[in-house]
């Protein structure tokens, strides 16, 4: 009886609160004027006049001298150097006059890795009587004050543990497993250290693939013929001379496979947070590794014997890249000697900050845009990660000032993060998803990480979610490229990167989020946030460069991007123009302007390489494709069928609640393909379309992983697992289908 007597009561109540507004709006229908100031600021789209006086107020010079501040001092990871950092975030994002509404720093206690200042890492080669003969360099040479500052860290491989292996030489190439492979064949690899270069496997994978082969230590280098185009000298080629990486550069670096704090798996690093036993830590090096410069690299490499390597592992070096016999040759001087690693790594818990700041919205507060880059470097990181924080201060500089002013807030709520700990592992941002994990999947409407902003200055480089094309391509279309008036960013780009899209024909090529690389991974993988990372880089076609050359060394200075990189820092301007345009579209468009029918031509792409490399061998294992064809064809479906909706409303009469709903319908969608099953060996990479895969095919992770596997094994249990990532990958696309579908 109460239960009944209830229910009439709240019908009652919400029929008479309904009448009231139908009669309160009804009279008041021919009288505009007493409309009530919510309903203009409801139904406000966009303004595309402020977008241009945003493009119009973000200016090269403080850009630069944002960069001049940030790079003073090297600020790895939780030393004072960093705290300078988040201080000078802090106090800018607090500035009366053109800081943020709020702005806070976040605490974890997270497991770090560095060197021993009190013994320093060393590599020697030593004599059958353990005489010294050669000492690889303990520092990199010193061409101006920045390289001789006493906070530049030695270089190291963080999380490579610590120990002292001596052994024959040999050259694994670049530490893959058929590398090694290779090497068994020809000879016994147990007790030797092997010399790898940089590239084809990750920094912790190169140790993690010897292991098994009984390598007892690595060496790792960057070749010259992969980072300077071949160029070897600092007399009159690499820096201080030009932007090549001189001889003793080192790349230093997370030698980790999995991101976020390694101790607490899915949950945020704080004080009291259960910690797994450290040597339960999967995905780090086993045995020790150290980075050194490529001169010590070719003093060490151009001595070994044994057979000259196969044409494709060689480098820059004027030597024939000799596997080892193991070992030396027999007339070199450091014959029948072994190379001895003395590695002093150590581990710690220590404190790390995010910087955190807040624009909050007028009409959905809680529906976030979020923006971040890291802020700690290895050492002063003037290109990694400076660039990125510079241009996003002059964004946050120049949007806090409109809001200080009173002519602007945003519709959505803009949140600016600085991660720390970055460098170790994506750190700061993955214990930020952790901590805020409910808050996040349900609020976020995006990520935008614009961490490296400027690689080079000749073109935009853009990669994201493919719903998120079309609001890129908006924001380069409205931005001119650095020293042009007629040319935009979308048509400077177009020149350099493009593809031939079957629904728009040739467009600039946005490449997707697949792996780990920066900040947007735990948004992407973990969350499912429709991501984007922007950035501009160089041309190509004159540098085969597989990232600026100072990456990760102590060379990476104020000096260097200022002669090197960007001079006048107009490419770092018009990151931050293009960046902060499709901010502003994402906070304040009233309809989100995402495409669903753009993520249907990806899907599509992907499965049409599957067809062509999978589709004989699963059905002569009796697996159809079927089921995969459907659910992509669905998609499509729903896709044009939402994209027509939205093109043919008529937003004056459109409600909120309708233009909700289709927001939401958008800003779920990448949440659609998220399965926390299906990676189980994949820390945090969950969405089954993006992520990491160790095949090359330009298609669904899972699936080709699991298809080249059995292809390998002939086994029916991993056809079996083919069949199952199928299986996933169908329901997981129709089931993003049908969240874009007519609301029930």
């Amino acid at each position: 009886m109460l239960k009944t007597l209830l229910k009439f009561g709240f019908t009652v109540a919400v029929a008479m609160v309904v009448g009231i507004l139908i009669g309160h709006f009804g009279i008041q229908k021919d009288s505009p004027e007493t409309l009530p100031d919510w309903l203009a600021d409801v139904s406000k789209d966009v303004d595309e006049s402020l977008i241009e006086k945003f493009i119009a107020e973000v200016n090269n010079i403080n850009i630069q001298e944002n960069l001049r501040e940030l790079t003073k001092v090297p600020h790895m990871a939780t030393t004072a150097g960093d705290e300078k950092t988040v201080q000078f975030m802090l106090n800018r994002w607090k500035d009366p006059e053109s800081g943020l509404d709020d702005a806070w720093r976040e605490e974890y206690k997270v497991y770090l890795s560095f060197p021993d200042q009190n013994q320093p890492n060393k590599v020697t080669v030593v004599s059958a009587t353990d005489a010294v003969l050669y000492t690889t360099r303990e520092k990199e040479e010193e061409y101006l004050p920045d390289q001789s500052d006493p906070e530049v860290v030695q270089p190291y491989a963080a999380y490579g543990p610590p120990g002292h292996p001596k052994g024959k030489l040999v050259y694994a190439n670049q530490g893959k497993p058929s590398d090694y492979e290779h090497l068994n064949k020809t000879m016994d690899l147990r007790g030797t250290v092997a010399i790898v270069r940089y590239g084809g496997a990750g920094r912790a994978a190169k140790a993690i693939n010897a292991a098994p082969f009984g390598v007892v230590g690595v060496l790792v280098y960057t070749d010259p013929g992969d980072i300077n185009d071949g160029k070897m000298f600092d007399t009159n080629e690499t820096y201080p001379h030009s932007w090549y990486l001189p001889p003793s550069g080192v790349e230093r670096g997370s030698f980790n496979t999995d991101y976020g704090d390694l101790l607490t798996p899915y949950l945020a690093a704080k004080e009291d947070t259960y910690r797994i036993p450290k040597e339960n830590i999967k995905g780090i090096p086993p045995i020790p590794i150290q980075p050194i410069g490529f001169e010590d690299a070719s003093a060490l490499i151009c001595e070994l014997g044994g057979e000259a390597s196969p044409p494709e592992w060689r480098g820059a070096f004027h030597c024939p890249y000799n596997l080892g016999g193991p070992g030396f040759l027999s007339t070199s001087t450091f014959s029948n000697s072994d190379v001895k690693l003395d590695i002093y790594n150590k581990e710690e818990l220590r404190n790390s900050a995010n910087v955190m700041g807040v624009i909050r919205g007028s009409v959905e507060p809680d529906r976030y845009v979020i923006y971040g880059n890291h802020r700690d470097s290895w050492v002063h990181g003037a290109i990694d990660p400076s660039s990125g924080t510079s241009v996003m201060l002059e964004i946050s500089r120049v949007l806090g000032k409109m809001v200080k002013e009173g002519k602007w807030r945003p519709r959505r709520s803009i949140i600016f993060g600085s991660w720390g700990a970055e460098e170790f592992g994506l750190i700061g941002s993955a214990e930020y998803t952790e901590e805020y994990y409910s808050k996040l999947i349900q609020r976020t409407v995006a990520y935008i990480n614009v961490d490296i902003s400027v690689f080079a200055n000749a073109t935009l480089r853009a990669s994201g979610s493919p719903s998120a094309q079309s609001v890129i391509f908006t924001a380069t279309k409205q931005v001119q490229t650095p020293g042009s008036d007629s040319t935009s960013v979308y048509d400077n780009w177009i020149r350099y990167f493009n593809r031939t899209s079957p629904t728009y024909g040739v467009i600039p090529n946005v490449g997707y989020l697949t792996g780990a690389g920066s900040d947007y991974a735990a948004f992407i993988h973990f969350l499912g946030i429709t991501s984007m990372d922007i950035a501009y880089t160089y041309d190509r076609s004159k540098t085969k460069a597989r990232i600026y050359p100072a990456y990760h060394t102590a060379y990476d200075t104020f000096d260097y991007s200022s002669k090197y990189i960007d001079p006048g820092f107009t490419s770092h301007q018009t990151v931050a123009r293009t960046a902060g345009n499709v901010l502003l579209r994402l906070a304040d468009s009233l309809l989100l302007p995402f495409n669903c029918r753009d993520y249907a031509e990806s899907l599509e792409g992907y499965l049409s390489v599957a067809q062509t490399n999978f589709k004989d061998e699963l059905v002569a294992h009796s697996i159809s494709m079927e089921p995969l064809n459907k659910a992509v064809a669905k998609f499509r479906t729903a896709a044009d069928h939402l994209t027509n909706l939205i093109k043919g409303l008529d937003l004056s009469k459109v409600t909120p609640l309708e233009i909700r709903k289709i927001n939401d319908q958008l800003m779920l969608l990448d949440r659609a393909f998220l399965d926390p099953m299906a990676f189980p060996d994949k820390y945090a990479f969950r969405h089954v379309i993006w992520a990491s895969k160790s095949s090359g095919l330009s298609t669904f992770p899972g699936l080709a992983d699991a298809v080249e596997r059995a292809r390998q094994t002939g086994l029916p249990e991993d056809w079996s697992q083919a069949h199952r990532h199928l299986s996933i990958l169908s329901q997981a696309i129709a089931g993003a289908a049908s969240t874009i579908e007519e609301v029930i």
